[in-house]
């Protein structure tokens, strides 16, 4: 059997098999289909079936349903209370009409199995699963796609991409992903539609980068971009230059971990030989509203980029610098584009390679060895005759510093030693 009964895939064969009993043909469709085919355990599973939303509704109930595609035909079945399931995506066959957004169709018409296979964007996400009888159903020759390891549009490329101008990013992400290489007419099609991509939004567009970025192929997937010619449409123009740079798509690959924010770092420091803090900031802040990222992701990506360096040689800096670094909710993401760049430069295992030893030595201490509490704090300032104001911070982090630099080791030498160095005057 393609794909098994198992936790994952139960309330999918839930919803296939209430659909059969209740006279509709049903198939699993899509990605879980081509995944299957490959040898992968699918992850979501979605399904293609005869009955229209009205009727899903109807055999499943609307309090375990969710209309929010019903204009395009598609219901959410929801698995029961307590069920570790995903919710499974029900779309009834159909065939588009235009797409004068270049995001969705203006009409669906519903229709049979056949004419829902051709409105699909690539030939391995065409293929029809249907697990009852166990059988493969095959329309647009995706099963020999498979086999030949290659991404063709279905149909005419040209159509598909004008319909829904994001396909040409799903296009990189499967061939670079997948490792398939894209047919000739098909990457033709993306070179000719790349300068529309910014008809597709932003969220649709990060959701596409991220998937890529976040891959063990995502230098991969930036070189696609490139010589499919939609970096210039995608990448703040300061961030292209090291798009081509074999040095900095290395430095990428050498990530161990990689996700969205480490690239973003990346993405930051076009050239790591030349760092400028605000023009790397810059970078960021624009992926940050054209990909509309998460503020955490804009936040732990500027504290890699500007940090990384701090970390590859922390061994040689006080430890008054390097452990507040070190406390810092982004310091994984920091230890990571750091470790990656001595990585891509075979350097990691050598002398240079102290610092990132030194900082993962440090990590695995206790919290309260690597972040001890404050010998002294505002309290203790005002005891001392001393008013609130922007001096109690330049205090607090001079008697913090020589805390951490084990130059005082109590509160009373801390009180002292402000006396003795002028603090308190």
């Amino acid at each position: 059997m393609l794909i098994r009964r198992d936790e994952s895939s139960a309330h999918a064969f839930a919803v296939l098999e209430k659909l059969a009993t209740a006279g509709h043909t049903a198939f699993l469709a899509g990605g879980c289909v081509r995944d299957a085919l490959l040898g992968i355990h699918p992850k979501d599973f979605d399904i293609a079936t005869d009955a229209t939303p009205t009727r899903v509704q109807k055999i499943f109930g609307k309090g375990r349903t969710l209309a929010i595609g019903a204009s395009f035909g598609v219901i959410n079945v929801l698995p029961d209370k307590g069920s570790l399931c995903q919710p499974v995506e029900v779309a009834t066959f159909r065939s588009d009409g235009t797409y004068s957004d270049g995001r969705r169709p203006d009409s669906v018409h519903f229709g049979d199995p056949e004419q829902d296979a051709l409105r699909r964007d690539f030939t391995i996400n065409g293929i029809f699963y249907d697990p009852l009888a166990d059988k493969v159903i095959d329309f647009v020759g995706g099963q020999a796609d498979l086999q030949e390891q290659v991404i063709r549009a279905i149909g005419d490329a040209d159509q598909r991409f004008a319909e829904d101008k994001l396909r040409m990013l799903r296009a990189v992400r499967f061939a670079s992903l997948l490792q398939f290489r894209l047919q000739p007419a098909t990457a033709q099609a993306v070179r000719q539609f790349a300068p529309q991509i910014d008809q597709v939004s932003g969220e649709r567009i990060g959701a596409e980068m991220r998937r890529m970025l976040a891959s063990p192929r995502a230098n991969h997937a930036i070189k696609a971009l490139e010589e499919l010619e939609l970096a210039p449409h995608l990448l703040p123009t300061a961030a292209r230059s090291g798009q081509v740079s074999q040095e900095w798509l290395t430095w990428l690959q050498a990530r161990r971990n990689p996700d969205t924010a480490t690239a973003i770092a990346m993405l930051g420091i076009p050239d790591r030989h030349a760092y400028d803090q605000n023009q790397t900031a810059s970078i960021i802040q624009q992926l940050f509203h054209t990909w509309k990222l998460s503020t955490h992701e804009r936040d732990a990506a500027l504290f890699a980029a500007s940090n990384y360096s701090h970390f590859a040689q922390a061994d040689k800096l006080p430890w008054s610098t390097v452990q507040p670094l070190l406390v810092h909710r982004d310091s994984k993401t920091a230890l990571e584009v750091a470790a990656a760049s001595l990585r891509a430069t075979d350097e990691l295992s050598g002398i240079k390679g102290e610092g990132i030893r030194f900082v993962e030595q440090r990590l695995s201490w206790p919290q309260e060895q690597l972040d001890p509490p404050p010998l002294i704090d505002g309290q203790t300032l005002k005891k001392l005759g001393l008013r609130p104001g922007p001096r109690f911070r330049e205090i607090l982090q001079a008697v913090r510093a020589a805390q951490l630099d084990e130059e005082l080791n109590s509160p009373e030498a801390a009180c002292e030693w402000m006396r003795s160095t002028g603090l308190l005057s």
